[in-house]
């Protein structure tokens, strides 16, 4: 007796249903102000990781890389062009601060660019999150401690990838005040990013 088939197709949903919907929502075309200046940011940012890796050449090249995933994640996730808009310039003014070594030259910026920037990573990790089925209980108090938690783990991240970048280039600003500072600063933004989960969580363009 043949044992029963399974359609290639039937297959591949059941493997990859998130695959799919990432797919779907990022082909959505956009449909306001705000949806169409979000993808003109994202095709700013393809020119701007060429204008950065010909003028500044391959670590800036590799900074803006990396960039260039946080200029799509929203898109995929299907995000309210608020959020998405809002985390493109954020995430392109830090980039462009360490191309420009603004860090160097401004200090003060670190700590905004820390706050805003690891906040709003954080809410796009917890978006992420939902979007894979990890639903978190609609509590305000463990939407900001899980938000707070994740910006927590970013921010870890941020101060290992800028001691890599120390060990390559020393214009790369590291020290253990920097790094205690810039975290507890990433883990305010987060906190406060935690507030606002409920509203990025609702699906604008995302296709289940």
């Amino acid at each position: 007796m043949n044992a029963p088939q399974t359609s290639e197709s039937e297959t591949d949903r059941s493997l990859r249903p998130g695959h799919t919907s990432l797919v779907s929502t990022f082909l959505v075309p956009p449909g306001t102000p705000l949806e169409w200046a979000a993808d003109a940011i994202r095709a700013l940012g393809v020119v701007l990781f060429v204008v950065g890796l010909i003028g500044w050449g391959p670590l800036a090249g590799a900074v803006l890389a990396l960039t260039l995933l946080g200029l799509v994640a929203p898109r995929f996730l299907g995000v309210r062009a608020s959020l998405d808009l809002s985390s493109q310039v954020v995430l392109l003014l830090a980039a462009w601060c360490s191309v420009l070594d603004l860090y160097r030259s401004l200090p003060w910026i670190d700590i905004p660019v820390h706050f805003a920037l690891n906040g709003l990573l954080a809410l796009l990790a917890v978006v992420a999150a939902d979007r894979a089925g990890l639903h978190l209980p609609p509590r305000r108090v463990v939407l900001v401690v899980a938000t707070l938690t994740v910006g927590l783990a970013l921010a870890a991240v941020w101060e290992i990838g800028e001691w890599a970048g120390n060990r390559l280039d020393d214009s790369v600003l590291v020290g253990y005040d920097d790094s205690i500072l810039d975290m507890a600063v990433g883990g305010l933004g987060a906190a406060a990013a935690g507030l606002v989960v409920p509203a990025a969580l609702r699906a604008d363009r995302w296709r289940a």
